[in-house]
């Protein structure tokens, strides 16, 4: 029955990608069947076979010997902090970024990411029949991040049409950043949280696709370059590197601020709440709301209710608050339970996101680009939502 329910409720987040479309007669329902078919079997092959199992749980020891590494360092400096019985959230989740962004900045600088990202983007374009320039975005924000992406990617911004850029607007709101991926995986269940990024992906593609779909003429059709790239220009390494270890440093302190900042809101909001009734937090009130679509993932009653309430906490606050909340018990949940929760929260999709991205438009493109943008705020959130219960829909499928 679950299962029956799991499928009707993949059907329905397409369904409702296709109410909410901007240009119903525009969607390439063919490009939209092939890419749905090309996650089913993704998603397949990455839970139901041992090669694919092998597979994410080698890249997940990866990133796992990479924090192992970044522990290095972090023990040097703050040598209390590690090897301990029970190490912080800021220690084991956030200071092995230290090591990690600079490392994929440096595969960047030497031309290695770059040529990966060109390539997988075209072989993507060519199976899906959706734009170049679009396909390769997907996977360079999983690599890079969405305003990383976004920054790197100005001179394209600027020269597009404004659909376009919302186009990539909305498909920022559903990428992770392979810097942080290790700090994910030491919280939840590696296997899964890998096998969300290419998922991910395809969905973001097939979610646009549908609210949001451009006709792209071959002229229009262009694939950004790397600043630096191809120019001779690149500025001296050490320069890059530090330049690099700083921007580390800043994104630690920024993703600290705003897990304090926001877990800290959320029990301000709470307290006021249950100033009208013992009852009333904002986890019950989301917990509600998000019901519905908790159970079209084939969850029992009361995991949906508890799935609802993750999935309203994460859209208020983001993904390391309810990574912190589960991190010591997923181990006993249901494996159906296990997969679709860490599926739906491996991505950015929350409303702080929404203001990096809007803030990240401001500097790049002109008034009208941007103005189109603020407009399609909600556009922006739905992207994100549906395709993380499309990820989530679609590995649950195979997970029982």
């Amino acid at each position: 029955m679950y299962l029956l329910v799991n499928v009707i409720g993949l059907l329905v987040f397409l369904g409702i990608g296709f109410l909410f479309s901007k240009n119903k007669q525009g969607i390439h329902w063919r490009s939209i069947a092939v890419m749905v078919v090309l996650n089913l079997v993704l998603a397949w092959f990455l839970t139901s076979f041992e090669v694919g199992r092998a597979i994410v749980s080698g890249a997940a020891e990866g990133f796992n010997w990479l924090v192992q590494v970044a522990y290095v360092g972090i023990e040097f400096a703050l040598p209390s902090f590690v090897h301990v019985k029970s190490m912080d959230f800021f220690t084991s989740a956030l200071l092995p970024i230290l090591l990690i962004v600079p490392l994929f900045d440096i595969l960047t600088y030497i031309g290695v990411l770059p040529f990966i990202i060109k390539w997988i983007g075209k072989g993507l374009s060519f199976i899906t029949g959706q734009p170049k320039f679009e396909s390769f975005f997907a996977v360079e924000m999983m690599f890079l991040g969405n305003t990383e992406a976004l920054a790197v990617s100005s001179l394209q911004l600027k020269q597009m049409k404004s659909m376009r850029n919302l186009t990539l607007a909305m498909m920022s709101m559903s990428c992770v950043t392979a810097s942080i991926i290790g700090s994910y995986i030491q919280m939840m269940p590696g296997q899964f949280v890998l096998t969300a990024i290419p998922i991910n992906i395809i969905n973001a593609i097939i979610v646009t696709s549908l609210l949001n779909p451009v006709t792209v003429t071959p002229e229009e059709d262009t694939i950004a370059k790397l600043k630096g790239q191809g120019d001779g220009k690149k500025e001296p390494f050490f320069s890059f590197l530090g330049d690099s270890i700083l921007g580390a440093g800043k994104l630690i302190l920024i993703i600290a601020a705003n897990v304090i900042a926001f877990v800290a809101l959320a029990a301000l909001i709470d307290k006021v709440l249950q100033l009208v009734n013992p009852w009333l937090t904002l986890e019950h009130i989301l917990g509600i709301i998000m019901y519905p679509f908790a159970w079209l993932l084939g969850l029992n009653p009361s995991d949906s209710f508890q799935m609802a309430q993750y999935m309203g906490t994460k859209l208020v606050t983001n993904e390391f608050v309810v990574m912190g909340k589960v991190t010591n018990t997923i181990k006993d949940f249901d494996p159906h339970f296990r997969a679709v929760l860490t599926v739906f929260i491996t991505s950015f999709a929350n409303f702080s996101t929404l203001g990096m991205i809007i803030g990240c438009f401001k500097g790049i493109v002109d008034k009208e680009k941007n103005d189109l943008i603020s407009k399609n705020v909600g556009y922006m959130l739905l992207s994100g939502i549906l395709v993380s219960l499309l990820s989530a829909a679609f590995v649950g499928l195979f997970i029982w």
